[in-house]
């Protein structure tokens, strides 16, 4: 017998529900081409990584826009507050103010550039406001055009960046509405050749974004629709692409599934997995796309049987048997090199069983339609 999991108000006995995106989106391969035009003629700051091939994209940027007001290239994996700290104060000696950013890179970039045009050059005010939830009005409103690198974070789409606390521990969200980039420039031909594990763990970020925005208290048919359309179309090239990592067509394939699971998410935001990554990676330095992802077959055999829509939706991307889907999900796992099992990780029988209590009561657990005695009734 399915369980009602729903709430909201409802209209003629139907569940209201919205969407909302205001990204401007630009997709296709040599679109980088049209980031003048996007620019306007504003003095612009750009963010990237400090390597050769973002050093060449950097320049493709300056032959197209000019040179900007402020290059900001000391980002690094999952920023903390002291490297974005010194980003900020690094973004505010321009000589010219920005008038847009440019984030060029992965998720960590992008995230980064929010929070550069949350700051505007003073890091004190973004991390007032992600410890207290207070000074929102001191808070800058910069315009961003994202230009992801990765295929799988989904932040070019959406009004959230994720910040680090390192010494206490800690993972922060800044949330607010003026958050959504102005552009997301997807250009497929910037992730070609992208790394083997980089490819996976960011599809794998994608998947779980997708996936989670299914068994979520926020799902609605639009969102749901993307959210099965990106899962079974990164499950059907991710094995196949990271075997051919210059093929562009995949990569295209690869970076429009990974769009549409940040549009899903965008509206969705993740659920369960995602809050049980976070300490994860904290703690034992997992990669966030693995970290987030490995626990989906666990969580999935959870729900099965639980909830009427949620089993309709994951059926059109595993089947009629969700079961064996669950373990077709598995299995896809582990033939990507990414084991299904905590202890491969570091973590205890013990340590797992309390991360997984902590994750219900996360941020983002709280999105879970599900119960923390289902996942005991599944194995767990």
């Amino acid at each position: 017998m399915f369980q009602s999991v729903r709430t909201g108000v409802r209209a003629r006995g139907k569940p209201v529900w919205t969407f909302n995106n205001t990204v401007s989106i630009r997709f296709g391969a040599a679109s980088l081409d049209g980031i003048g035009d996007l620019i306007g003629g504003r003095a612009y700051g750009l963010v990237t990584y400090d390597e050769p091939s973002f050093a060449a994209m950097a320049d493709r940027v300056r032959h197209l826009a000019g040179p900007p007001s402020v290059t900001v290239n000391t980002i690094t994996p999952n920023p903390d507050f002291d490297a974005l700290s010194e980003a900020c104060a690094l973004y505010g000696q321009a000589p010219t103010p920005p008038g847009v950013i440019v984030a060029m890179g992965g998720g960590s970039v992008i995230d980064a550039a929010k929070v550069l045009a949350a700051a505007s050059g003073d890091f004190a005010r973004v991390q007032h406001f992600l410890e207290t939830r207070q000074g929102a009005a001191a808070l800058a409103t910069i315009p961003v055009i994202a230009v992801p690198t990765t295929a799988g974070t989904g932040s070019e789409v959406t009004n959230f960046a994720t910040v680090w606390d390192t010494k206490a521990s800690k993972k922060y969200s800044l949330l607010r509405p003026e958050g959504y980039p102005e552009h997301a420039l997807v250009d497929p031909e910037l992730t070609v050749g992208m790394p083997r594990s980089l490819t996976i763990s960011t599809a794998l970020d994608a998947l779980s974004h997708a996936i989670e925005g299914i068994w979520n208290v926020n799902a609605n048919p639009f969102s749901a629709t993307i959210a099965i359309r990106a899962a079974r179309e990164i499950m059907a090239v991710l094995p196949v692409v990271v075997d051919e990592p210059e093929n562009l067509d995949l990569r295209t394939r690869m970076a429009e599934a990974a769009l549409f699971a940040g549009l899903a998410f965008s509206n969705t935001k993740s659920a369960l997995a995602h809050s049980l990554s976070y300490p994860i990676t904290l703690r034992h330095g997992v990669p966030h796309g693995i970290a987030c992802s490995f626990s989906l077959p666990m969580i999935l055999r959870s729900v099965i049987g639980r909830d009427r829509a949620c089993d309709e939706r994951l059926h059109a991307i595993f089947g009629p048997d969700l079961d064996a889907g669950a373990d077709r999900l598995a299995d896809f796992l582990t033939g990507l090199g990414v084991s299904v099992e905590p202890a491969d990780y570091g973590i205890g029988a013990a340590e797992f069983e309390v991360l997984i209590d902590d994750a219900f009561m996360g941020e983002r657990g709280t999105n879970f339609i599900g119960k923390r005695d289902w996942l005991a009734s599944a194995g767990h």
